[in-house]
């Protein structure tokens, strides 16, 4: 069941990225479950930083050119922490397998 709940918080990428890590997190007992609630909300948050950020820089920068690249940035952060989740939920899964 540890294992269930852990991948489910790197899975819910698919349908619900935010929640279901923050309330895994909070409800959970087990001090493995919960580590990898945190690693998931993280790897979860962090293309919405990058967002930001590069939403930021690519208002500054002016150029067309620019913004693009910015886009093509953010799609490989955000295709790099889906391909993460889905790895860490499939490793968690097999860990005692």
């Amino acid at each position: 069941m540890r294992q269930l709940l852990a991948s489910l918080s790197y899975f819910s990428i698919f349908f619900a990225p935010f929640i279901l890590p923050i309330l895994v997190w909070i409800l959970s007992k087990d001090h493995y479950v919960e580590k990898h609630a945190k690693r998931a909300l993280v790897s979860h948050l962090f293309p919405v930083i990058a967002a930001i950020v590069l939403i930021i820089l690519a208002i500054s920068a002016g150029s067309f050119g620019a913004v693009i690249g910015y886009l093509i940035l953010f799609g490989i952060i955000y295709f790099s922490a889906f391909v993460y989740n889905v790895v860490k939920g499939i490793q968690v899964l097999r860990e005692y397998a």
